[in-house]
């Protein structure tokens, strides 16, 4: 039978006192602001003869500040968290705990927090509507030194390393204060492309589209189009 993640109708603030007499499994802490979620999940986790949970967190801050005197083989976080994002939270992580993998739980399955996510330094991504058998199959494989993740998320990277081959590369102006892919987005911006265009040819959202071309108003201190098209020519 199909197992759900129902919400549970009481949940402590922490469950890092439970005690568990388990050996030779792989040790599992959950970062998770949805608190019926989290513990459930860790439930469904302690469930099993090969991994426990003894560690759930609701913010990243307190993950941070906790995970590096007890480490885990895995941290499976979110990437919507209050406050710092689980992406920013494996960065700090990742130099506390080099050893530990990462897994992101998430409902986003946009482009840009994808590959944030890998560059970050997680190894798998699960969606939170994926089924709780394909979540634990992920943290095992994940374990065992592999990069599980959901198929659609899966189809997304192939995807884009195709349209990455596919489209032009976009002038790099080192002298601008720009990433590798607001320059991209400005570049494409420059010649002639709508943001329904850009997004469909970097394969992101338009929403991530805009927020590029704020941050690139911002950094380029212009206020429209023009004026960061005409400084990016210029350079």
């Amino acid at each position: 039978m199909t197992r759900v993640l129902y919400p549970i109708r009481y949940f402590s603030s922490s469950i890092s006192s439970m005690t568990l007499h388990k050996t030779n499994i792989i040790t599992i802490a959950i970062v998770e602001d949805l608190k019926e979620i989290a513990i459930e999940l860790s439930h469904i986790v302690n469930e099993e003869d090969d991994m426990q949970c003894n560690q759930v967190y609701f913010n990243a801050e307190e993950a941070v500040t906790f995970l590096q005197h007890n480490p885990v083989d895995i941290v499976l976080i979110d990437i919507g968290l209050p406050g710092m994002s689980g992406i920013e939270a494996i960065v700090h992580l990742k130099k506390l705990m080099p050893s530990t993998e990462f897994c992101m739980f998430t409902v986003f399955e946009d482009d840009e927090k994808i590959f944030n996510s890998l560059k970050a330094g997680a190894k798998g991504y699960v969606l939170k509507n994926d089924d709780p058998d394909l979540i634990l199959g992920a943290l095992r494989d994940l374990g065992r030194g592999g990069s599980p993740m959901n198929p659609i998320i899966a189809r997304k990277v192939i995807d884009a390393f195709t349209k990455v081959k596919e489209t032009p590369t976009a002038k790099i102006n080192t002298d601008l204060p720009l990433t590798p892919r607001e320059t991209q987005i400005l570049g494409l911006l420059s010649e002639g492309l709508l943001y329904k265009e850009i997004a469909s040819k970097l394969s992101i959202t338009i929403g991530t589209v805009k927020q590029h071309i704020h941050k690139i108003y911002d950094k380029l201190e212009v206020n429209n189009k023009t004026e960061a098209i005409n400084l990016y020519r210029k350079y």
